[in-house]
Parts: structure tokens; C-alpha cells; sequence
């Protein structure tokens, strides 16, 4: 029989790299928004970006596209929307895994195409699309959007915090990303409202997708985390910007809660992590409504 990892074993998070900063669902003139490569590489570089993914629909940025310098890390990726075998319509966010791609390629057999070649999928915005969790835990995506800036800003339909939580129960190890979408449509700003912080040592293309598999980022819409660790006890101890709530969260009717109705700062904090919950994850919120996610704590065994 194999021995069960420890809780201290399981801890997602490696807070001993750097920080760095990135968009994973961004679309240019390949497809449907508004910016050239370069133009929207600038745009991220100059709003202090580290890395963007560009995730065209139907067929990956030719890879010529990259030959010219660019300002940022830019990845490659795409976004697939279809139907599924049981009538059920989705939008998945692919990171890598995307050579090789053909506009043509069924949607099953794309997400299959790309899951073989190790790419992360994403369910994105399953709000606005009309997803139920049970439709999405279906296909064991590798992550949900908790946070999509343009559909929010649009529809009100931006939060997939509860398609999250409710997936979790059964698979808790799903991750949890913010993004712009962006298009850059001058009526609809949809940019620089939901992104990702990835702990690595070493910036490279590498080590940021390895970092993303394994869930060794937060997403936020501006606080930040400076630190996610567990000390002896089951202790999680957090370091913030400032902050005015911070919440640890696990299945419906499980969370620890920490803030105050006068608005104290909050920088630093800690909750012990209960043994019979089925996942926890972190939230912390600023005083201008603002939140940052922590991917699920625990990894499975």
C-alpha cells in the first residue's frame, strides 16, 4: 500500500522564486481583437507585465509572428469553443500544447489533441456561456476562470467562483485563473483587470508553464500576496498588500474569516487548516473591493 503523503508534503505553493506577472488570455488581429502582436505585447510590457499568452481562436499565432523582438515574454496558445459529445457548448483556454493545431479540428478532438501534448485547459467564463459544473467536471479541465474582466465588465457575467467551488468538491485539484479576454475594443475596455502572479527560479517559458501546471500562481484583480506557507500545525501564514478582509474558503458552509467592519489593514495573517475539509483555498479582498485567489492549497495524492 502506498504511504500517504503529509499535509505538509501536499502544500501546492513555493514561495522561494521571484514573482512575475502575466496575462494568459489575450487575443490579437490573428483573430478576433483589435491589436497586432506587437502592439498588444507593448501595451502588457508597458503596463509592467511579464509574460502574455495569445490565445486566438480556432488557430495559434503563425510562429513567424514571433520572429521580431518583443518587449515581453509572449507564449503561445489558443481558444477553442464547440460542443461537446452531449450537446454542451464551451469555451476552453489552451496554454501550450497548440503545435500542430488545424481550424478544422473537431472540439473533442482538439481538447484531446491538445491535453496529449501536455497544453493546460481552461474552462473560461462558464457564467456567461451558461456551463453548469457538472458539464465542466465532466471533461477534467485543468483550470476554470475565476475571474473573466470583459465579461464582467459586459454582462455582469465574469465570476466562475461558484462553478469553481462547486467543481472542487470533486476534483481539488482544479485551478483557479483571472484574465482581461482581452480584444481591446475601444467600447468595451476589457484589459488589466484579471491576471496572474507565478512563483518561479529562473524566468523562462519553461519554468513558467511548469510553475502554471502545478499551481504555483495566485490570480487577482490588484492585492497581492507577498508569501503563501504552511508552518507546523496545519498553519497557513499569508503576507499581503494591504488588505481589509482575507478568508480561507472549502466546500459550502466551511470558511475562517478574518477582517473588521472599522476597515483595519490587514498585511499579514493566518488560519489553521482544517483536517476534514475537502479543499481550502485563500481569498483576500482590498478596500475597493478587489480580490486575489489562491489556487487549492493541497495538492491530491
Amino acid at each position: 500500500m502506498t504511504k500517504a503523503l503529509s499535509v505538509k508534503k501536499r502544500f501546492r505553493y513555493d514561495c522561494s522564486g521571484s514573482w512575475y506577472k502575466g496575462s494568459v488570455h489575450v487575443h490579437t488581429t490573428n483573430g478576433s481583437g483589435r491589436l497586432t502582436l506587437p502592439q498588444a505585447a507593448g501595451f502588457y510590457a508597458e503596463a509592467g507585465y511579464d509574460f502574455i499568452f495569445i490565445t486566438d481562436k480556432k488557430v495559434p499565432v503563425p510562429r513567424d509572428h514571433f520572429k521580431e523582438e518583443l518587449p515581453l515574454l509572449v507564449l503561445d496558445g489558443m481558444e477553442l469553443e464547440g460542443a461537446d459529445d452531449q450537446g454542451a457548448f464551451f469555451h476552453v483556454v489552451c496554454l501550450g500544447g497548440v503545435d500542430g493545431m488545424v481550424d478544422n479540428m473537431k472540439f473533442m478532438d482538439a481538447l484531446n489533441f491538445i491535453r496529449n501534448q501536455d497544453g493546460i485547459l481552461i474552462w473560461a467564463h462558464p457564467h456567461s456561456v451558461g456551463n453548469t459544473a457538472k458539464q465542466g467536471l465532466s471533461h477534467h479541465f485543468h483550470g476554470v476562470e475565476v475571474y473573466n474582466h470583459i465579461n464582467q465588465v459586459a454582462f455582469g457575467m465574469g465570476s466562475g467562483a461558484y462553478h469553481w467551488d462547486a467543481s472542487l468538491a470533486q476534483q481539488p485539484d482544479l485551478l483557479g485563473f483571472a484574465t482581461d479576454d482581452a480584444h481591446f475594443y475601444p467600447d468595451v475596455p476589457g484589459e488589466k483587470g484579471g491576471w496572474i502572479m507565478t512563483n518561479v527560479s529562473g524566468f523562462s517559458d519553461e519554468n513558467l508553464l511548469g510553475a502554471i501546471r502545478r499551481g504555483n500562481f495566485y490570480s487577482t484583480t490588484g492585492p497581492e500576496f507577498k508569501s503563501i506557507r504552511m508552518e507546523e500545525g496545519n498553519r497557513i501564514i499569508i503576507e499581503t498588500s494591504p488588505v481589509i478582509f482575507a478568508r480561507l474558503t472549502g466546500t459550502p458552509g466551511k470558511f475562517k474569516y478574518k477582517g473588521s467592519s472599522d476597515g483595519t489593514v490587514i498585511t499579514e495573517t493566518s488560519f489553521r487548516l482544517p483536517d476534514d475539509w475537502a479543499f481550502a483555498r485563500l481569498e483576500i479582498e482590498d478596500e475597493n473591493g478587489k480580490i486575489a485567489w489562491s489556487n487549492p492549497l493541497l495538492k491530491s495524492e
